[in-house]
């Protein structure tokens, strides 16, 4: 398989390597290269082709390997790992570099409930040490007066900024931000489909349709496609015959070649899309787990959602007042008892996109404070959800995520809640506004109460 090198991506690293290798005249050459970027975009795997294009004889440290129960481990493993990645250019005569995989994982503080441990200090101070003593590395307990070989440290991390901040200066570390442009990308995912005959123009549709996914998105989407093969294996086999038809069998199941037409590629990826906002969209760890919400967005409100009253009373009763909170404005609503829901606030017309808040001119069942709220979370940017639980999980809030809906129009987004509150007329439905820059809900507000 044929798979695709960024020039950008092996200039910098052939750069950096070889720099390392050379004694320029009073040039002062920074040992480590931090390789950031979002996740998922294949900064491993492009380090992995740079080396084999170049033959260089890599030496690895996992992030996980950062910590241990013993102060002082992973700072001597560093050291290890280094003196081997030298031992190497002595005996074999070749280049060699130390990968650090994750350092940020490894090292990094993310907030204040990352823990700084004695191991953590030690990784900063050992691998500020090397970069300041390339060739004098020693091990604990022991000195030995020759000098070794420098050797090139890469490091791959998706927020830099986490890292002790001393240890990333200029004079040290060398920065590289890896987010591949749009023809890196169409080679990239050319490569991970070579194997399947698609053309140029069906990879250069499939980037196009998903533009803002990783490139590990669409290996993905290439591994979903024999998920209908293996299921029919499963069920022809039996599911209780699958373990020995699979492990340590002189004849290992084999399969056709899948369905690779664009548009079943298409189909695929909008569904591992669905799945990615059902769980941006549910953060139920922020529910179950108020330690890890922090602080609220910017310019959000604490008051509680319209529902939060119906959380600690009994569902017969129905509350005098309630509030919503839609993008940090809290609004007080009388309730009548009669499943009516507080209106959002109106959004800043010089803001908004959408037409002002009125009831819609086509025909439609719902009512207009719902339609206005609708329309005042579309017209701040954020996106829209629902919600559904029946009578009996109402008492233990146990919301169940509906059905993606649409956010590009009132009108659409209107018809879909439309739809979901016949689907489920029988349950308690509250409609949800999402800020897709920090995955956090910024209005909770039931929309229908079953029939009492």
């Amino acid at each position: 398989m044929a798979y695709y090198l960024s020039p950008r991506f092996l200039d910098k690293l052939a750069v950096h390597i070889t720099k390392n290798y050379l004694k320029l005249p009073q040039v002062k050459i920074p040992l480590l290269l931090g390789v950031h970027g979002r996740k998922g975009e294949g900064k491993t795997f492009q380090c992995e082709l740079v080396y084999e294009r170049m033959g260089i004889e890599v030496v690895h440290i996992s992030g996980g390997e950062l910590e241990s129960p013993d102060a002082g481990d992973p700072a001597r493993l560093i050291r290890l790992r280094y003196r081997e990645a030298a031992e190497l250019v002595r005996v074999r005569g070749k280049m060699a570099v130390l990968m650090i995989n994750d350092i940020d994982a490894g090292a990094g503080r993310f907030d204040a409930l990352t823990q700084y441990t004695v191991n953590t200090q030690l990784v900063n101070n050992t691998l500020m040490n090397i970069a300041d003593n390339p060739t004098n590395v020693q091990l604990p307990g022991s000195y030995d007066e020759n000098e070794i070989q420098r050797v090139p440290v890469i490091m791959t991390g998706n927020d830099l900024s986490t890292l002790y901040a001393p240890l990333i200066r200029d004079g040290r570390m060398d920065k590289f931000y890896w987010q591949p442009d749009r023809s890196d990308r169409i080679g990239i995912v050319g490569g991970i489909f070579e194997p399947d005959g698609l053309s140029p123009q069906d990879i250069t549709l499939l980037v196009d349709t998903f533009p803002t996914q990783a490139i590990d998105f669409f290996g993905a989407v290439r591994a979903q496609i024999y998920n209908e093969q293996i299921r029919d294996f499963i069920y022809s086999v039996g599911l209780e015959n699958v373990s020995r038809s699979v492990v340590n069998t002189t004849t290992p199941p084999s399969f056709r070649k899948p369905d690779f037409s664009i548009s079943h590629l298409i189909e695929v990826g909008h569904r591992l899309v669905g799945e990615q906002r059902r769980v941006d969209d549910m953060r139920l760890a922020n529910e179950y787990n108020r330690v890890l919400q922090g602080p609220m967005p910017q310019g959000a409100s604490s008051a509680p959602s319209a529902d939060s009253f119906y959380r600690n009373s009994n569902p017969s009763d129905s509350p005098s007042t309630v509030e919503s909170t839609i993008g940090g404005n809290a609004v007080r609503a009388s309730g009548n008892g009669n499943g009516d829901s507080p209106q959002c606030p109106m959004p800043d017309a010089s803001q908004s996109t959408y037409s002002p808040t009125h009831p819609p001119t086509h025909s439609t069942s719902l009512p207009p404070e719902v339609y206005d709220q609708i329309n005042a979370i579309l017209s701040q940017g954020y996106r829209l959800g629902v919600e559904h639980v029946d009578k009996r999980r109402f008492q233990t809030n146990a919301w169940q995520s509906g059905p993606p809906l649409p956010s590009e129009t009132v009108a659409s987004a209107s018809a879909a809640i439309e739809q979901c509150l016949d689907d489920y007329a029988n349950d308690y439905v509250r409609l949800i506004g999402i800020d897709p820059k920090t995955k956090q809900r910024v209005m909770e507000n039931i929309i229908q109460r079953p029939q009492r």
